[in-house]
């Protein structure tokens, strides 16, 4: 199965988690069977926590666990988020501390246990025990092969278990109890970042890489495991071993079955599904605190508290109502405060998301998509565009030049990047050190390819009708003979299709004619004892107009991005807006000329607004004299004269709100007025790709969520 038809079940689990870690605060089975409840609360809802910390282990770690080159911002970008998270939702119950007398005669140590380990609220422990074993195991992994962190991890876990399940039996050696009782000074519970939380973020690195599994084969072993776990923790409980009941022998077994099982779960990407998640998990236990309260104002009590299940479900609709209502607020506005930035682009993820999703359902069965990421992802930035698909499950990229590749390599993208375009051979090693796949652009550039150590990455380019890069469609002999080198690895073959995105009859006879020469060149390959492992020869305007053409992948490019490429495709979000300030305005008298050369006349008493934008951001120099337009405050306004390597002016006359600070819009919205790439292109006579890969390296981005 695709990676990215992998992520739904992932999403619907953290959801399902959400809920399970409600009935753990509220016991609804406990009134009618308490077996029932410990079984529910304290045996299948104990996998709701390792099942999160195994998804971020599944994402974020395997950088840091796999020897190579790791993006430790990236992670320190995590550990902040989360750090905003932890100190957030210590805000939000502080009133409830304070009112239960929760942090009455706390001294330094117990104040430090209390942030550092165990949560000022009883669910937040989990915040600062990710925090912890992240940073423990990609620290491991540092110095420590991957089976070697797992080895260490799991070791940290048995210990865990002497202060957690198996408590009696620890507690009676002198000595190991003495050592434990020394710990809970520190924290309360074994519970936590050191001892629990590095085992699961692990297994979810390991698994990252390991085969898939079937769902039939993954229920069985989960329901066997989740069976001996049962029974662990039935006979610790009548053996009154348990100072705590989180942490099981047979929990690690159980997690990976039921992760497995997840992956296996054939499900759409449910993004929206796992923000919510995080909200229940957060807000559920204010929601047990509302509910009780407006239980007992209303004298309701008998029905919405003392009968458990039915506060157990009036509980998860209010913290569901919450989540679904937080998961609709505005984008997040990260990395960069927009107020302090000159000019700016702001790229929108979830309109990228959705870009996705809909492409996807474009593809023919069995198509994968590989988005182009090159030229900075068409001006709207590579690394957090890949980022993102990556964390869709997206496993192919498309690059133009092997340094744009080792950029993502660097930001610790995975899976395949096919560089598209000329690679001088003599840095066949680089392509090597970073696992790039390198296009064999033509049979003579493959024998150079072939000379040197090692084994590299490619694919073939066979040119069917566009003669720019790739072997003539008609002459694979020669192309067959270069790729059967043991110094080279085929793991496809492509072609461009330069016509897909016209309606001409002409056109559309080409394109069919270039599908047949592809398909005859891979079959002639096939037969000389050449096997193409993978095949692709659409692009955007072919995944929209010849999805039937078909393939194993598609190179999606400027339609992932918002902007369809022939035919209008009216599902398609642009991802990209870009902004400027307003540096000031200047008043000009009937007569006057301002700009470059005096080219702008001022027919009448008029007002000029400075944009702080020019060509050397990348707005285009034909945009001058009133072919652009801008939106400032909902109102379109001309460019006024010549536009200047660093300023742009605009003629606000008829805008006379406009004032020094305000917000002017070139690509997006602007109250009911809006300017697409498009358009822009239009007036400058040129095309969106060049519009939006030309954006100037000193614009900001601001990255929404």
């Amino acid at each position: 199965m695709p990676a990215e038809k992998r992520l739904g079940g992932l999403d619907r689990g953290r959801l399902a988690g959400a809920f399970l870690v409600a009935a753990i605060h509220i016991s609804p089975l406990a009134p009618w069977t308490p077996t029932g409840d410990f079984l529910l609360t304290r045996v299948l809802a104990r996998t709701a926590v390792p099942f999160f910390l195994m998804i971020t282990g599944y994402f974020l770690l395997p950088p840091f666990l796999s020897g190579g080159w790791a993006d430790w911002n990236r992670l320190w970008r995590y550990q902040g988020r989360l750090l905003a998270l932890y100190v957030g939702a210590a805000a939000l119950y502080l009133p409830v501390n304070l009112y239960a007398g929760q942090l009455r005669g706390l001294d330094g140590l117990g104040a430090f246990r209390l942030l550092a380990f165990d949560g000022t609220f009883y669910h937040l422990w989990y915040l600062p025990a990710a925090m912890l074993g992240v940073l423990l195991a990609a620290g491991l992994g540092r110095r420590l092969a991957l089976n070697q962190v797992l080895a260490v991890s799991a070791a940290l876990y048995l210990i865990g278990l002497g202060g957690d399940s198996y408590w009696k039996a620890a507690a009676g050696i002198p000595a190991v109890r003495a050592v434990y009782e020394r710990l809970f000074l520190v924290s309360s519970y074994t519970r936590n970042g050191l001892f629990y939380a590095p085992l699961f973020l692990t297994l979810g690195a390991w698994l990252r890489n390991r085969r898939p599994w079937s769902a039939r084969r993954s229920a069985v072993w989960f329901s066997l495991f989740l069976l001996l776990m049962a029974g662990e923790a039935l006979a610790l409980r009548a053996l009154g071993w348990q100072r705590h009941d989180s942490m099981y022998l047979f929990l690690p077994p159980c997690m990976v079955c039921l992760f497995r099982l997840a992956l296996a779960w054939k499900a759409p990407p449910a993004p929206r599904a796992g923000r919510m998640a995080l909200w229940i998990y957060l807000l559920h236990p204010l929601a047990i605190v509302l509910v009780r309260g407006a239980a007992g104002v209303l004298g309701w009590e008998p029905l919405l508290v003392e009968n458990a299940l039915v506060h157990y479900l009036a509980v998860c609709l209010l913290s569901l109502a919450a989540a679904a209502g937080i998961s609709r607020l505005p984008p997040v506005r990260l990395f960069q405060d927009h107020s302090r930035s000159r000019a700016w682009t702001e790229v929108d993820l979830s309109c990228l998301q959705h870009n996705a999703r809909v492409l996807r359902s474009c593809l023919p069965p069995g198509c994968e998509l590989m988005p182009a990421v090159k030229a900075d992802a068409y001006g709207h930035g590579a690394v957090p565009v890949a980022r993102q698909l990556q964390a869709m499950g997206v496993g192919n990229f498309c690059v133009a030049t092997a340094r744009e590749g080792i950029s993502l390599r660097r930001a610790g993208i995975r899976g395949e990047i096919l560089v598209l375009g000329y690679t001088p051979p003599e840095q066949r090693g680089q392509l090597r050190r970073w696992r790039l796949t390198q296009t064999v652009l033509d049979a003579g550039y493959g024998r150079a390819l072939c000379r040197g150590r090692g084994r590299l990455r490619v694919q073939a380019a066979v040119d069917t009708g566009m003669h720019r890069l790739g072997q003539p469609w008609e002459r694979m002999e020669e192309l067959a003979q270069v790729l059967a080198s043991p110094r080279l690895k085929v793991t496809g073959a492509f072609t461009h299709l330069n016509a897909a995105g016209s309606p001409a009859r002409e056109d559309e006879e080409h394109t069919l004619r270039q599908a047949e020469r592809f398909r005859a060149a891979v079959d002639r390959l096939d037969r000389l004892g050449c096997r193409i492992p993978q095949v692709h020869l659409l692009a955007s305007a072919g995944v929209l107009r010849y999805p039937e053409l078909g393939g194993d992948i598609a190179r999606v490019g400027l339609a992932l991005y918002g902007i369809p490429e022939g035919r209008p495709e009216e599902r398609l979000r642009p991802v990209l807006a870009l902004k400027a300030r307003v540096a000031c305005v200047r008043e000009v008298r009937a007569g006057e000329r301002a700009g470059y050369g005096g080219e702008f006349l001022a027919r009448r008493d008029s007002r000029l607004a400075v944009l702080a934008i020019g060509y050397a951001d990348g707005l285009p120099r034909a945009l001058s004299n009133g072919a652009g337009q801008v939106l400032i405050r909902g109102v379109r306004l001309p460019v006024a004269g010549r536009i200047c390597m660093d300023q742009t002016l605009v003629d606000a006359t008829d805008a006379p709100q406009v004032r020094p600070g305000d917000e002017a819009v070139l690509i997006g919205v602007s109250g009911a007025e809006r300017i697409t790439a498009q358009d822009v292109a239009a007036a400058a006579g040129t095309i969106p790709n060049e519009i939006l890969s030309r954006l100037g390296s000193r614009l900001g981005r601001v990255v929404l969520l």
